[in-house]
């Protein structure tokens, strides 16, 4: 028996190129991580997280020259997910206008903030 099944071989440089750019991602995230964005420091990191694993699954894992079924399934479950981590992120976000007490953090002598600050504007 055998059977027909064809397989793609990738140039090494196309390996390097996109070991390269995961590289780049992954210094660019540590440089965000030091810019003060608020809320929007987890959105830029999700972003560049999920770059980061499209590259690999397209890449690495050969999806990209698979069946264009698996690419679009993979595509719809990526568009899902970020739908639900954007209304997650919206609830999150507004959750101290409905109930002030949770706008804080839970344990006030937590030390989760330089120099006793609290992050949140009614404090300071």
């Amino acid at each position: 028996m055998t059977s027909k099944s064809s397989s793609h071989i990738v140039p090494m440089k196309t390996y390097l190129l996109v070991a390269a750019a995961l590289f780049l991602l992954t210094a660019i995230t540590v440089a965000v991580s030091f810019i003060p964005l608020g809320g929007f420091n987890v959105v830029v990191a999700l972003l560049i997280a999920g770059t980061k694993a499209s590259l690999v699954v397209l890449f690495f894992m050969h999806l990209f020259w698979d069946k264009k079924i698996n690419l679009t399934v993979f595509f719809i479950a990526i568009t899902f997910l970020v739908i639900f981590l954007t209304f997650t992120m919206f609830d999150t976000m507004t959750r101290g206008s409905v109930n002030p007490e949770t706008r804080g953090p839970i344990h006030k002598e937590a030390v989760l903030y330089p120099n006793g600050e609290t992050g949140t504007s009614a404090e300071q």
